[in-house]
């Protein structure tokens, strides 16, 4: 089965975030696709490269990072929410005059046409979060 997720909440302020991450890792245990996840809202938090989390703490961002190398998942980042929160890509930042970008690797920043296509394209587009 082709699955997409959509994550609404950030890392560190709400559970939504852990469960896409386990419900993700368990659905490639048992031989799922994950095909897309997309990032909205407060959710966008989980893709920016500046996160560090004391040494004791899961490193949520590097995480998904790592998930979406290791089984080619597309890790989609809302633009709009993305800007609102301070989010850039290397190119967002020079077109906005901005001196850094902050995008985790794996991640990359795109329109919600991206959250329609994964819709259209899966199976199923599970839901975390508000």
């Amino acid at each position: 089965m082709k699955i997409a997720i959509m994550v609404n909440e950030g890392p560190y302020t709400h559970q939504a975030t852990d469960s896409a991450y386990q419900f993700a890792k368990a659905a490639i245990a048992k031989g799922h696709e994950i095909t897309r996840v997309f990032f909205y809202h407060d959710g966008v938090n989980n893709g920016t490269r500046l996160t560090v989390p004391p040494q004791d703490d899961r490193h949520i961002v590097n995480r998904w990072s790592e998930m979406g190398t290791q089984h080619n998942i597309d890790l989609v980042i809302c633009i709009a929410a993305a800007q609102r929160r301070g989010l850039l890509d290397e190119n967002e930042a020079k077109r906005q005059g901005k001196n850094a970008d902050n995008i985790a690797p794996g991640f990359r920043i795109s329109g919600l046409g991206q959250l329609v296509e994964a819709g259209i394209q899966s199976d199923r587009l599970v839901v975390f979060g508000d």
